[in-house]
């Protein structure tokens, strides 16, 4: 039997080798052609740094059911509609609602001083004027069932470190389970109120969010995150032995269900319209910084990269769909909305492309699907050896365009150098100061060679 990276290659070999002249890289000599075309637009362009700036400085963070969120879609599809992008519409989601309100953590013993907070979303609210109470702090889950008997009406505070000695997102996974899952098990041995440090890999006295869950068999308490110094402050005052009491007080709320929808274009395809690569990033942000990097750069990368292909005169055989996801943050409910307006297309869906880890320096892609679809992938890879972004590499997909992923349709995940990312994620820190404008061009490159030849291939990407 032949070998099966042998196999893999003869796949991709015939895949991308019509009897039209092709390139070096297997691909028809236009692809190669119109890729260049595209990587030069793109690292000379202004227009989507400008656009994001003019976006986020405007209407601020835009976390799901508020108005900022709102009018940022209309001012987005405003945009589209000015640049000829066709089918331009929202397609409409039922979204949570929740509020943050006016919150606090002011330290009483043994000194008096209000401590960096942010509530995490989702949680629940304080009683009026607070809930006072002694600190335990634990460095684990493990840790506080051995000291459960002392949590039973304190505020438990789960003091666990970034881990640096992983990758960052790897890193992010080990400690971002106590911002999930906190709030439960601090509820389960009788705590009044749960805070965790905050899951960031940096901190200048910057808390980060996020969301937290709650279960149906246990008491919902309310729960915050605290700045990096501050928890382990607490810490070193409990090593000593030192009293700690303190007030957490926060007005958060869970509204009903709002009104909100997906932002959708389309550079219609050539030969088969009906047929579709789907390229995104999601516009909803959480409610403090600007949402700049976490997702705007993203969503933003995607739709830029349509809208050079537009302007370049640039089309491919394919449909190219940009949208611009709501309520990736907590709930993740336009990805799965758009699984169930467009159930029926599924099969014509060719590819599924998310930025959605910064518009960092690119190195490639992540890709979530079969053994042939990842051969075929890697033949597009040198395309982009002009920006040092041609790994393709097998991974998991991004969270909005997962559920079209589990349902068979091959998906990307925009690669990037995620370093600095947990320096700013869920912070007031995600403002336009961390989108640093050639790495920005270089990912509206990557993610514009990619939908383009994804859409414009002979043949779809083998599923």
């Amino acid at each position: 039997m032949m070998p099966s990276t042998l196999r893999s290659a003869l796949v991709a070999t015939l895949l991308f080798c019509p009897v039209a002249a092709t390139s070096q890289t297997g691909l028809p000599a236009s692809t190669r052609a119109n890729a260049e075309k595209l990587i030069t637009a793109a690292l000379a362009d202004t227009m989507a740094y400008h656009r994001l700036a003019e976006m986020t400085d405007t209407y601020g963070n835009r976390i799901s059911g508020s108005a900022s969120l709102e009018r940022a879609m209309d001012w987005i599809l405003a945009g589209m509609r000015a640049d000829s992008l066709s089918n331009v519409r929202g397609e409409p989601i039922m979204v949570p609602h929740w509020v943050r309100g006016a919150e606090s953590v002011v330290l009483h013993t043994p000194r008096e001083t209000p401590l960096h907070m942010l509530g995490l979303g989702g949680s629940v609210g304080t009683p009026a004027g607070g809930i006072t109470a002694q600190v335990l702090v634990v460095k684990s889950f493990d840790d506080l069932t051995a000291h459960a008997a002392q949590a039973r009406g304190k505020i438990v505070l789960f003091d666990a470190p970034f881990r640096t000695d992983l990758d960052p997102m790897a890193g992010y996974e080990a400690t971002v389970v106590y911002r999930g899952s906190g709030a439960v098990a601090a509820a389960k041995v009788g705590a009044v109120a749960a805070l965790i440090r905050s899951v960031a890999s940096f901190s200048i006295r910057s808390p980060h969010t996020g969301a937290t869950r709650y279960d149906a068999a246990t008491p919902q308490i309310p729960i915050a995150a605290l700045s990096v110094e501050d928890a382990e402050m607490l810490h070193r005052m409990q090593d000593r032995g030192q009293p700690m009491s303190l007030t957490l007080s926060m007005e958060a709320r869970t509204l009903p269900d709002a009104q909100s929808r997906n932002v959708v274009a389309e550079l219609v395809g050539s030969e088969h319209p009906d047929e579709v690569v789907v390229v995104s990033g999601h516009i909803d942000s959480w409610d403090v910084g600007q949402g700049a990097m976490d997702d705007g750069g993203g969503a933003f990368a995607a739709w830029e990269a349509v809208r050079l292909m537009k302007e370049l005169g640039i089309k491919p055989k394919r449909t190219i769909r940009v949208v611009m996801w709501t309520n990736e943050e907590n709930g993740t409910r336009g990805g799965r909305g758009y699984l169930d307006a467009h159930h029926a297309e599924l099969g014509k869906h060719v590819a599924a492309i998310e930025s959605d880890n910064g518009v960092f320096s690119p190195d490639g892609f992540r890709f979530q699907g079969t053994d042939q679809g990842l051969a075929a992938a890697r033949a597009i890879g040198p395309l982009m050896d002009r920006i040092k972004a041609t790994k393709m590499e097998k991974g998991d997909g991004e969270a909005d365009v997962g559920p079209m992923i589990a349902a068979g349709v091959p998906g990307f995940a925009l690669n990037v150098n995620d370093t600095k990312y947990f320096w700013f994620h869920h912070s007031d820190g995600d403002t336009m100061a961390v989108i640093d404008r050639e790495e920005f061009r270089r990912c509206i490159a990557a993610m514009a060679v990619l939908a383009y030849t994804l859409a414009d291939l002979p043949q779809a990407i083998p599923r």
